[in-house]
């Protein structure tokens, strides 16, 4: 017997998460596994090139769901997810991260069950139990939510059980496997390296920071966002900042009529460029919740640009700094950073490259033996 499991990504986060699960699970001779891609990011350069970059293959199925607010792409997520459910009948589904996309076809999962009298669909939740307990964020309701209804909870560090098991969640249902972030870090370093991209944009390795920024908390509002982009400026007196841009915060420059061009600003990069900008940075200043986590392997400094984290393993143990929006906290961490004053930090335990085979050896043995 085959058993059908459906692994969805949305979000550009998704990808780099989901990609090493899919590859595992085709190694299973008793696992059928498909790829739904619910198209919440669609720009060509947050999706089709991380697919090329990460050797996933094409999606069994592309819902095109594209943007909208948080509800009207959740609800329509959920609506055409159901029809892929009722098509396959996956005896699992598996999701990933905390995305818009997670939370919808996790819900559309469980509805599903209580329509039918015959049929079960499991979920697996990937990246369950982190909590920024921060309840202006989007992403903490999906974390949270998707982690309710979820049969396995798989969680990437020590903070993720006690999280669960403080809400309710039965023990029994955790499972601490590592992450599978770093699972393709690790497999895609060394092909990362060929890039050319230090050459293209006329970097020299060490010599600049690399920005990402994007969540609305600092990019919605025109005071934060000028807020941030002044210290930016001063830092650019220090070492260049490149910017591989994101869609939401070129719209809000946009709108507010403000300019960024003291930043190197680029186009969104592909996997391979971006890691190896990462790889080869003085530091990163970022809101992502993975880029504090694959900072944390390659022993890059990271200053975050939020008054919390979703993932406190990375300032606990790794190379993460939580800053928030203070101007002078901000250039101040720069400047200790560019005098050696740097949190050495190291690798989490299961941050090893092994996560994914730990989830599907899971996933294995509950389907055998339910």
């Amino acid at each position: 017997m085959k058993f059908k499991v459906i692994v969805v990504v949305g979000a550009r986060p998704n990808f780099m998460k989901a990609a090493p699960i899919f590859v595992e699970l085709k190694r299973f001779t008793n696992m059928a596994p498909l790829l739904i891609h619910t198209g919440q990011h669609y720009d060509t350069s947050l999706s089709k090139v991380f697919f090329h970059d990460l050797g996933l293959p094409q999606p069994d199925a592309h819902l095109g769901v594209g943007s909208g607010t948080h509800g009207a792409q959740t609800g329509k997520t959920m609506v055409l997810f159901e029809d892929i459910l009722n098509k396959h009948e996956p005896h699992l589904v598996v999701v990933v991260g905390d995305v818009n996309s997670t939370l919808a076809c996790a819900l559309a999962t469980v509805k599903v069950r209580c329509a039918s009298k015959d049929y079960y669909p499991l979920l697996a939740h990937i990246e369950a139990g982190l909590r920024s307990f921060d309840w202006h964020m989007p992403e903490e309701y999906n974390r949270r939510l998707t982690d309710a209804v979820s049969d396995f909870l798989f969680t990437t560090e020590p903070s993720g059980a006690r999280n669960l098991e403080r809400e309710g969640i039965d023990r029994k249902k955790i499972f601490f496997v590592g992450n599978v972030m770093i699972d393709s870090l690790l497999r895609f370093k060394k092909r990362a390296e060929h890039s050319d991209i230090l050459e293209r944009l006329k970097l020299d390795t060490k010599r600049y920071a690399l920005l990402t920024m994007h969540r609305p908390s600092n990019v919605d509002e025109k005071r934060e966002l000028r807020g941030l982009l002044h210290v930016l400026r001063r830092i650019t007196r220090l070492l260049d900042v490149v910017y591989p841009i994101h869609p939401r915060t070129d719209k809000m420059l946009k709108q507010y009529g403000l300019t960024a061009d003291f930043l190197k600003i680029v186009p969104p990069l592909g996997y391979l460029d971006f890691l190896k900008l990462m790889m080869n940075a003085r530091c990163v200043l970022t809101d992502s919740g993975g880029i504090q986590e694959e900072t944390t392997v390659l022993e890059i400094p990271c200053l975050t640009l939020r008054s919390n984290t979703e993932r406190p393993v990375t300032v606990s143990e790794g190379t993460n700094t939580i800053v928030g929006k203070d101007p002078e906290k901000i250039f101040s961490a720069v400047e200790n950073i560019l005098k050696g004053k740097t949190k050495k930090g190291k690798r989490p335990k299961f941050w090893d490259g092994k996560a994914a085979r730990r989830i599907c050896r899971t996933i294995d043995a509950h389907l055998r033996n339910p």
